[in-house]
């Protein structure tokens, strides 16, 4: 019960619209249409829900890898805040980010993972957890492999009615927008950081 109890919309929009921009599945329409016509089908369901419980699983899993090697929360989370800040750099400035790779099946390879549930996003999630309750952040995961979904469902219509052009300033957009965040998740954690060593 306590676990609900910890519930904020604005926290779970705010996971929301990061995992977003780190994934960028707008982004990815042209990738996602060459699948489709490289492999007939996409298999969305499937794709979905596999990226999403990559993410969940990565968002508890995450940190017991981190224990065990011995790295502290923060750290991580500046180490994320450092390949969101790379990412953001690539979305603003136009360079691909490496998603596509060789596959037999455009579902759960390469879909959702690396397309979806990829490094960076991984990365981004357990980096959330410093800042953000984990009910949170699995509602912000769940709404992203939603909207995943949907995305795959309809990438066709999205490419014909937005255009390149569109796609493009899109990604600049969140692009700005991850840089922000990033730098926010950076100032945060580092902050905590000195202090835990002012403390200890």
């Amino acid at each position: 019960m306590n676990f609900f109890e910890h519930i904020s919309w604005k926290e779970t929009f705010t996971c929301f619209m990061v995992l977003f921009a780190v994934i960028d599945i707008i982004g990815s329409v042209p990738i996602i249409v060459s699948l489709r016509q490289k492999f007939g089908k996409i298999e969305a369901e499937k794709a979905s829900i596999v990226a999403g419980l990559i993410m969940i699983a990565f968002l508890f899993i995450g940190k017991e890898i981190l224990r065990f090697i011995g790295v502290d929360l923060n750290s991580f989370a500046i180490a994320g805040a450092f390949v969101i800040f790379i990412i953001a750099l690539e979305m603003i400035l136009g360079i691909e980010i490496q998603k596509s790779s060789q596959a037999n099946a455009a579902s759960i390879v390469p879909i959702a993972f690396p397309l979806v549930a990829g490094a960076g996003t991984l990365t981004t999630t357990l980096s959330l957890k410093a800042e953000f309750h984990e009910i949170n952040i699995i509602l912000g995961i769940i709404l992203n492999t939603i909207l995943v979904y949907i995305v795959l469902r309809i990438a066709p219509w999205i490419e014909k009615k937005m255009g390149e052009g569109s796609l493009q300033i899109l990604q600049k957009v969140f692009g700005i927008i991850l840089l922000a965040i990033s730098i926010k998740l950076f100032t945060a954690n580092f902050a905590q950081l000195i202090q835990n060593y002012v403390h200890f």
